[in-house]
């Protein structure tokens, strides 16, 4: 079987839509999945997202990136400022916080240890996988972290000096569609909104799509 390099975007808690696009995708040992961060907050049920995605490392090569909610939640857990704390769970912490039961310190360690080792971005021969945005003119490793985890993209989004193509979450698309500007492709499509998750076959072009309640886009 080819290979396939398939993108997966915020998935926000949405443990079912997560779910019916993973059995949808049928990931082989021969696929790499590129997971774009925010895998935590605002959906209802993180615990099993993360639950699913450290499992689905058995199954194929898992790229996770991290985003800029899995920063606030490290923040929250592992530093002593209350302060960092209110702001995780003001950003939609406190509904990660209630799928473990309500309580910071139930947080499974596998869990906070899976967000540890996320990295920053991913790049192939034709592609680049970023969280957030990027600087056209920086290399990847020289990005830095206000671009890369927070920074929503504009309307004037340039090509990367690569040339390769950026694939990036974060910035919500309210429509539910992906934002395709050729050399940019966003496919954060807002699931734990009124939207979808989106998962895209970087290759192919072929995508699969999932309400928050694991409802296959037709």
């Amino acid at each position: 079987m080819a290979q396939r390099v398939i993108s997966i975007g915020d998935i926000h808690g949405c443990a079912n839509a997560l779910e019916s696009l993973l059995r949808s995708i049928d990931p082989s040992p021969d696929d790499v999945i590129v997971t774009l961060g925010d895998y935590v907050d605002r959906g209802p049920d993180t615990r099993d997202v993360l639950t699913q995605l450290v499992e689905l490392k058995a199954k194929c090569e898992l790229i996770s990136l991290t985003g800029n909610h899995e920063i606030m939640m490290l923040d929250a857990v592992e530093v002593d400022e209350p302060e960092l704390r209110e702001f995780w769970l003001s950003c939609g912490g406190a509904e990660t916080v209630a799928s473990y039961g309500n309580s910071v310190d139930a947080i499974w360690q596998d869990h906070i240890q899976f967000i540890r080792q996320c990295r920053r971005h991913y790049e192939t021969d034709t592609h680049f996988f970023v969280h957030a945005n990027y600087d056209p003119d920086l290399a990847l490793d020289k990005q830095p972290d206000h671009l890369l985890f927070w920074e929503h993209l504009s309307e004037v989004s340039q090509p990367h000096q690569s040339g390769k193509v950026a694939i990036v979450g974060h910035t919500p698309q309210l429509s539910g569609e992906i934002l395709d500007r050729k050399h940019l492709k966003c496919i954060d499509t807002y699931c734990f909104g009124t939207g979808w998750l989106t998962a895209l076959d970087v290759t192919t072009g072929i995508s699969w799509q999932a309400d928050q309640y694991g409802q296959l886009r037709s």
